[in-house]
């Protein structure tokens, strides 16, 4: 795991917080969407589904930082949508960077490079460029050529203007061992990313492409084969040991989504942002109001193939907490990843 040092302790002092207090139920990162919009057509994605009156809008600053504290995550990871779409962009990132947050903005880069004077580095601050494979593989999953290139190019002008860059891959049926590696590989030895995250794809039910979305079993046997060799340990992913060990079928975990919970343009979403059971105004009637026992692979239909890391990291997280074995063990791998 290649969290930066301080960032774990921040992140650690948070989770004893909670547990002092008795919290059963808390946020460990706010996934914010302030916009829809968004200038690709990902077949995996179905944000743009929304209609044009929706796409033209964007959060007001206020509101986006405000539900940001209101939860009082220590991360939020800013998605859409392109955020890089939202003029004031900028403007929410210092904000929550003013106040100690640790802010990832995920981005397909397409943009970047124009606006990346908007920003400064920051060890709070990261961009979070979206990678779904090598170019060929990439481009295809956004369905525009040229992709891959652009994302290359500001990733490579982002770490030599200071900024930590994080990425993020999606996995489908029709990936490999082989192509993970291949791309994974690139990521970490060539352009020498700071992170890294990876997730199985989820049947989202408003993606254009419904057929390519990973089983249960299916993702288990690909990143087992993925990770043999030694690759866990030498490439810097930004995951605890124990979700790499769900995702090859060593552990099994029940979801719990109430930690990754997401607010967008119509409030704080039930029950995650992969699915839609409404909305509320406020974090509190969110996690009171949500009846969660419902949700989970083996409880709703929807979430029978499901190995997201929104709903199952911080499952992982909370384990490794509740075990001095675990927490140890993941103590080494942090000050492996950052001497490495």
């Amino acid at each position: 795991m290649a969290m930066p040092l301080r960032q774990s302790i921040k992140v650690a002092t948070y989770l004893m917080e909670q547990k002092l207090r008795k919290r059963d139920k808390f946020p460990l990162i706010v996934e914010l969407e302030p916009l829809f919009a968004c200038n690709l057509k990902c077949e995996g994605c179905g944000k743009i589904q929304h209609p044009a009156g929706v796409l033209k809008q964007r959060m007001p600053v206020a509101q986006a930082v405000g539900a940001v504290l209101e939860s009082g995550a220590p991360m939020v990871s800013i998605a859409g949508g392109e955020p890089l779409m939202h003029p004031q962009i900028d403007e929410i990132v210092r904000q929550l960077v003013a106040k100690k947050k640790y802010v990832f903005l995920c981005t397909n880069a397409m943009l970047l490079r124009k606006k990346m004077d908007k920003f400064r580095p920051s060890p709070y601050f990261a961009f979070a460029v979206h990678i779904d494979g090598m170019r060929e593989r990439h481009d295809e999953s956004v369905a525009k050529e040229g992709v891959f290139d652009e994302a290359v190019e500001a990733i490579k002008e982002a770490k030599r203007r200071g900024f930590r860059v994080t990425t993020n891959s999606t996995f489908f049926n029709t990936d490999t061992p082989q192509t993970i590696i291949e791309v994974l590989n690139f990521l970490n030895d060539e352009l020498q990313v700071d992170e890294m995250m990876l997730s199985p794809a989820y049947a989202y039910e408003k993606a254009p492409d419904q057929e390519h979305f990973l089983g249960v079993e299916q993702t288990r046997e690909l990143f087992k084969k993925t990770f043999a060799g030694g690759n866990r340990r030498r490439w810097r992913l930004n995951h605890s040991p124990l979700f790499l060990d769900f995702l090859e079928g060593k552990v099994d975990f029940q979801c719990t989504a109430w930690a990754i919970p997401n607010y967008s343009l119509f409030g704080w979403q039930r029950p995650c942002y992969l699915m839609s059971d409404g909305y509320v105004p406020t974090y509190r009637e969110l996690i009171e109001k949500t009846d969660w026992s419902k949700y989970g692979r083996g409880k709703d239909d929807r979430c029978a193939n499901c190995m997201a890391h929104c709903g199952y990291e911080p499952t992982a997280v909370l384990a490794t907490m509740g075990s001095l074995k675990e927490s140890l063990r993941a103590m080494r791998e942090t000050v492996a990843g950052n001497r490495g």
